[in-house]
This record gives C-alpha cells, structure tokens and sequence, in this order.
C-alpha cells in the first residue's frame, strides 16, 4: 500500500470517535419520512461543516424539505467534479416496543451504532460528512471540487430530494458517490428498473348476508387479479450482452456472500402486491378493491412491456380495467466497473480492508438512476448490517462505519489529485 494511503487511513483510525459521535448525534434527530422534517437536522449538518468554513447552500423544496450541497477544492486546477450523497431521511420506527432499545439513541454499544437509520443510511450519511470536512481541516489541496450533496427525501419515492435538484439544474458532477447500505467488500454499480402500478376492480354491493349468492364482490375479484399478476414473474428476459458478465458476477456474490437462495430475481421480474384497499363495511358486498403492485425489472425489460403483460394477464381472467402507473418507473442502469470512479473506490476497499472488493448489480433501485440519468457515473457504498434495514433494531457495525470513511476519504483524493 501507497504510504500516503496509509498515513490517511490512520489518520481517519484516530479521529473515529468523532466519526461515531455525529453517526450518534445524526440518528437522534427523529426524520420519520412521512413526514419528512429536515429542518433540524439541516441547521446541525450546516452548523457541523462551518466549524471548518464550509459555506452550505440550502435549497427549500418545500414541506420541510431542505437540500444541502457544500462544495470544497479548486475548480481552477480540474474539470472533475465529485459528488457525495446522502438522504437524512429514514422510515418510520414503528412499534417502538418491539425495539430493544430506543430506536433515536444512536448508542454505541458492543461494536455497532444503533437506530433507525444506522445502516439506512445516517451512518454512511456520517462518513460522507466527516471526510468532506477532514480534508478542507486539513487544507488539502484538491484538484477539481468536492461536493455533498444532502437530500431530504429518499424513502418515500425521493421526489423533493435528487430528482428535483437535478430538475433545478443546481449541481451537476463528473462522478458520484451515495453512501447508501451495502455489502463493506462490494459496492452495488447497477440497479433494476421499476414499474409500480395500480388498478381498481368493481363489483356490485349487497347485503353481505346473501353473499355469494347476490352481490358482485369486487375483493374476491381483486383476489383472483392477484394471484394472476404473479405469472409477471415468468416473463422472458432477454439480457442484453453487455451485462451478462456482471449479471453471472452478481448471482454468485449473492450466493456466496449474502448466503442467499435469491440470486435467480437479478435477472428476473420481481412482482409485490403492497396494498390493497376494498369495501366500506364488514357486512356489505364490497363494489369497489383497488390494488397498488411494485415490480422491479432486469435489464432487457421496460415498464411499458410489464404493463401491456399485466393488462393481458388480467384480461383473460375477464377483469378489464385501466393500469396506472405511480412511484418509481424506470430502466435497468449501471455504470461499468472500468469506470474511473468505480475502479479508485474498489481499490480503496481492498486496501482498507485488506480482502478482495468487486462492484455487484443490486436487486432493489434507488436514487442512483437520477445520477445516470444525467450522464454522471455514480456507484453506492455504506456502512450497513443489512439484515436490520428497514426493520426493528437496526444496526450498523462500527468497523464497517470507520473503514467506510477511510475509503471515501482516499476515494476524494485519489478522484480529485490530493494525495
């Protein structure tokens, strides 16, 4: 290993108590997104970076919603532009009784930081902010600029966060990280495409006494539409020859590493039904059941062919109805791991953690098709016990958070010329 490498690597190593404390004080700010109230946690972050003389601009998209971006280095010497990104917002804890502990403590506690958020994605979030105000404590001269870019909104379909920014023309890059979970040897470089859908199917309502007899029940109907839409996942996939290496490279992390029986979703349909709505009252044949469907598509698959699948699905069980699209709608996307930015991160990996890192595809999508959909090579990589996302007792190792910030730390220099 470089000797620069390690005198930074060491240098982060001494400083991780301050790296815990704000992963800590990061997760004590309850940002339950809905509702999504970034305020406090905005004027923290701002506060944070101008202990340093880090000017943040800050972008009001409205509903408590405020996007950060603070920009150091010199754009004189570089046209390179490195992005991070992180959202401050997380799902809602839930049933705080089924914690362990208090979900907005961000205690650390034998090896991991807890609460909501730790791995999803405050303590990558952390990482991200603490390497950014490392290097310009240090005066490190960079060559291009580095910026954080802070996001309000990511949960909840991220509408007010990245998307918007980018809308607004408010920052634009030549690279990007986004600190979101993964697995600490293997960065996610590509995500699924995504086709959320819903539709309403009618009936005619009666006394629920004379069912099935009399009466149209339209959740019965919905029910029989359900177990239809499960043959989406039977679509053939053609896969476009340029991802199958990945595609293979990926199904044997999954195998190996996640050890997991999943590895068949990465190029396959996936199909959810997350809601469903019917009915006014227990005793009255239900005229109404709408149905909201979440599928995430392979590469090789559009929304507009799982949409016309789903329609003729329905159709030949005699339910026509008009589909509509909502939440995330989009293709597969990657950025190739000869990518400059990929190629410097996984390296970072395999000095810091001193075993063999590789870029995989990731089965969900995320924020970074905004990213790609504006011609900016991104990948993700954070901190996470990725068992607990989303879930009760959530997690992130300590280790996994400070190595994290080693490699965002080299990654900027070894990016931008400061080494």
């Amino acid at each position: 290993m470089n000797e620069w490498k390690q005198r930074w690597i060491d240098e982060v190593e001494q400083r991780q108590d301050e790296l815990l404390g704000l992963c800590s004080k990061l997760i004590q700010f309850p940002t339950e997104n809905p509702p999504g109230d970034s305020r406090d946690i905005s004027q923290f972050i701002i506060d944070y970076l101008a202990e340093v003389g880090i000017e943040t601009k800050v972008y009001d998209a409205g509903d408590n919603m405020l996007n950060l971006i603070a920009t150091i280095g010199d754009e004189s010497a570089s046209e390179r532009h490195l992005i991070y990104c992180g959202h401050t917002d997380v799902v809602p804890a839930g049933d705080r009784s089924r914690w362990d502990f208090d979900p907005f403590s961000g205690e650390v506690r034998d090896g991991y930081v807890l609460g909501r958020g730790a791995s999803d994605m405050k303590c990558g979030l952390a990482g991200l902010i603490f390497s950014v105000k490392l290097l310009k404590e240090l005066q490190i001269p960079l060559k291009g600029r580095l910026s954080l870019l802070i996001v309000p909104d990511e949960e909840t379909g991220g509408h007010l966060g990245v998307p918007w920014v980018f809308d607004r023309k408010l920052i634009h890059g030549t690279a990007a990280v986004i600190a979101e979970p993964s697995h600490p040897l293997h960065p996610t470089i590509g995500q699924k495409g995504s086709c959320w859908f819903n539709f309403t199917v009618t009936g005619t309502p009666g006394h629920g006494s004379l069912s099935p007899i009399l009466g149209d029940n339209a959740i019965m109907k919905a029910a029989a539409a359900v177990q239809a839409l499960q043959q989406l996942h039977q679509y053939p996939v053609e896969l476009p020859e340029e991802v199958k290496d990945i595609i293979e490279v990926t199904k044997r992390y999954i195998a190996e590493k996640e050890n997991a029986d999943f590895s068949a979703i990465i190029d396959r349909v996936s199909v959810n039904v997350g809601l469903i709505e019917g009915g006014t009252k227990t005793n009255v044949v239900p005229d109404r059941c709408t149905v909201s469907v979440d599928t995430r598509l392979p590469f090789g698959v559009e929304p507009a062919q799982v949409l016309a699948e789903a329609k003729q699905l329905l159709s030949a069980i005699g339910i026509e109805t008009e589909l509509h699209p909502e939440g995330f709608q989009g293709l597969a996307n990657w950025t190739p791991p000869t990518d400059p930015i990929v190629e410097e991160l996984v390296q970072h990996i395999c000095d810091v953690k001193q075993e063999e890192g590789y870029g995989v595809l990731q089965w969900a999508s995320s924020d970074a098709r905004h990213f790609r959909r504006a011609g900016i090579p991104v990948l993700q990589y954070g901190p996470a016990e990725l068992s607990t996302i989303h879930g009760f007792n959530e997690k992130a190792p300590v280790q996994d958070v400070v190595d994290a910030a080693k490699v965002y730390t080299l990654t900027a220099l070894s990016y931008l010329g400061g080494e």
